[in-house]
């Protein structure tokens, strides 16, 4: 008795540990409040959302595109290779077994970076380049999958059928394809998992404006996955729940009478001629679709690609954009500075405008990487705040390269019912072990370093290194007070009370505070980092005017609305500035007043060698 009560307890735990995250994401699917912490009632805008969102359903239909496609064709060469394969002599089927395992033994990211670096001296990378590289990564499987079943076929019935007078096409179909057709079944559904999930691949063979499921969630992470997704996801579940019970009761061996078995011998093969036929009309509206991508992506001369933070820009506005100009948006987003940077360097893109942090402006400005701007075609350059312009001075500093887009400042969001906010008025606070366990720090090497510098006095572009050996020596104090290193959470955590102070960006705080009325934001007497994202025009750039026909739109007053809104960061554009109602106008996270800005700095590009002295800090941190 208690052997069975300790095995059902023991099941119940492993369904719990494997089925509690996914009940978890059902919840707040039907939550509505953004917050993944807080219940906000029950609400299906986010499933209406999610089928509204064009950007969500353009990636859910080239997931299913490259799934089914990459999944019948691989399983269509995987099969044949597998019985060419099978037809070799011992030593060859060992050499080319080998051959074909190498995909599957290599690391992900060494596949897609190889692949990445083949397709960009031959082609242009887009959906046809992920199919490829899906299919290529998929033969392997299938191969793996139908080859075990070929061997359990005996070769003498199917010479027999020839010899009977059967053509080698009849032959197989009547002999072979019955007994390897579990193992071509299976190896089709391991195409179908490995397609469906990747993500490395994918990431490095996309071409801009192509995105699935996988690399558009992994864009959503700078500011937290949209609750829509949420909703879309918890639909692929219960549609693949729904399929497997399907399949599962198709597949249940019910006894019948000798009198019923031809009836349901007569229904299995309808259902397989079924499933053929639906695989095959797949194949041909799967490859009419990718004729029609790359055909329409050929003949659109009058296009731009853009490259932007996640989650930076209201869809609505490239919509707008898209309506009102006729030139077509290929828009791609990263989720860090420096990911920007590399993907910008590889080559494999050329972009006609980008939105990043300052510092990497400034270092590809050094570089020779930036076109100049002509403001004077830009009549909306005008509506930008001049102050913000100045501030720019310190990576732009001829005012001829970048165009303001959003910008803000590091401080502490704290919890007024927690912490006082007198005693949050210097970095100070994060050193008197007043919030041990109930701080949380923010996960990214300069912004932690900075509130450091600036306690002792030091500049936050500081590179010297006996100065950055104070600054780790005080941090590595410190790691034992704190509760938890943080970015994307830090929103979440605070709302939940779950911290007394967390340091975070401006932006992050707005966002808390909006979902907790517990919580403020204050910037330190010490002074911090001002951060501005701005605009520019690549080397790469191959459509100069409708680049700037771009940024003009982006400083408009009723796209730069649209785009606070969405982001909720401090906007340069004035017009956003004089529409917003009292309180947030004085709410310092969104807008710093001017005396806040007086002791900020705006962060500089590193050089090689600085760069990895302040990595290896923060590792040395990280580790201890």
């Amino acid at each position: 008795m208690v052997k069975k009560i300790a095995s059902r307890v023991y099941m119940g735990l492993i369904f719990l540990f494997l089925y509690l995250p996914i009940v978890v994401l059902i919840v707040l699917s039907f939550n509505n409040s953004k917050s993944k912490v807080k219940w906000g009632g029950f609400t299906l805008d986010w499933y209406i959302k999610c089928f509204q969102s064009e950007r969500i359903m353009s990636a859910f239909s080239t997931t299913l595109q490259i799934t089914l496609l990459a999944a019948v064709i691989s399983t269509i060469i995987g099969t044949l290779a597998a019985m060419g394969i099978s037809a070799m002599k011992k030593r060859n089927q060992t050499i080319y077994l080998g051959a074909t395992n190498i995909p599957m033994l290599n690391a992900d990211i060494v596949t897609g970076i190889s692949m990445m670096l083949l397709f960009v001296k031959f082609m242009n990378l887009g959906f046809v380049t992920v199919l490829i590289a899906h299919i290529t990564f998929n033969i392997p499987y299938v191969i793996l999958n139908v080859l075990p079943k070929l061997k359990q076929t005996n070769k003498y019935t199917y010479e027999a059928a020839l010899d009977l007078g059967a053509s080698p096409l009849y032959a197989f179909f009547k002999v072979t394809w019955p007994e390897i057709s579990p193992g071509v079944f299976s190896g089709f559904m391991m195409a179908v998992t490995m397609s469906l999930d990747d993500f490395s691949i994918t990431y490095f063979t996309k071409g801009a404006g192509v995105n699935t499921l996988s690399t558009m969630l992994y864009t959503e992470l700078k500011k937290g996955v949209k609750p829509e997704l949420y909703a879309l996801s918890t639909i692929l579940f219960f549609t693949v729940l729904l399929l497997l019970v399907v399949v599962n009761i198709n597949s249940n061996r019910i006894p019948v009478s000798a009198s019923k078995k031809p009836a349901r011998a007569k229904k299995l093969r309808i259902v397989k001629r079924s499933v053929s036929i639906a695989i095959v009309a797949v194949l041909v509206i799967g490859c009419f679709s990718v004729f029609t991508i790359s055909a329409g992506s050929t003949n659109n001369d009058n296009a731009i690609t853009v490259l932007n933070y996640g989650k930076y820009i209201d869809e609505s506005v490239i919509d707008s954009f898209e309506q009102e100009t006729g030139i077509t948006v290929k828009y791609e987003e990263y989720e860090e500075p420096e990911e920007m940077y590399t993907k910008y360097k590889s080559g494999a893109i050329d972009y006609d405008v980008i939105c990043t942090s300052d510092y990497i402006i400034e270092k590809l400005i050094s570089e020779g990487e930036v076109n100049k701007i002509d403001y004077s075609s830009m009549p909306n350059y005008q509506n930008v705040n001049q102050d913000i312009i100045d501030m720019s001075a310190s990576f732009d500093p001829t005012h001829e390269y970048t165009v303001p887009y959003f910008y803000g400042t590091l401080g502490i969001l704290y919890n007024k019912k927690m912490a006082d906010a007198s005693a949050l008025n210097t970095w100070d606070c994060l050193w008197n072990g007043k919030y041990k366990d109930n701080m949380i720090m923010i996960n990214s090497v300069r912004d932690a370093f900075t509130p450091a510098l600036r306690t002792l006095g030091y500049s936050i572009n500081e590179t010297d290194t006996a100065k950055l050996d104070e600054a780790f020596d005080i941090l590595n104090k410190q790691s034992s007070d704190v509760l938890a290193y943080y970015v994307d959470e830090t929103c979440d955590e605070m709302v939940a009370e779950n911290a007394a102070i967390a340091v975070c960006y401006s932006g992050e705080a707005a966002a808390a505070m909006a979902e907790n009325d517990n919580l403020d934001y204050i910037v330190p007497k010490e002074g911090s980092n001002l951060w501005i994202d701005s605009w520019f025009i690549p080397k790469t750039c191959k459509n100069k005017e409708g680049a700037q026909e771009f940024l003009n739109y982006i400083c408009s007053d009723e796209p730069a609305q649209l785009n606070f809104e969405y982001v909720y960061y401090a906007s340069p554009i004035q017009s956003v500035i004089d529409n917003q109602d009292a309180e947030t106008k004085e709410n310092e996270a969104i807008n710093p007043p001017s005396d806040m800005l007086k002791n900020c700095e705006v962060y500089r590009a590193l050089n090689d060698d600085d760069a990895t002295l302040y990595n290896t800090l923060w590792q040395r941190l990280k580790s201890d």
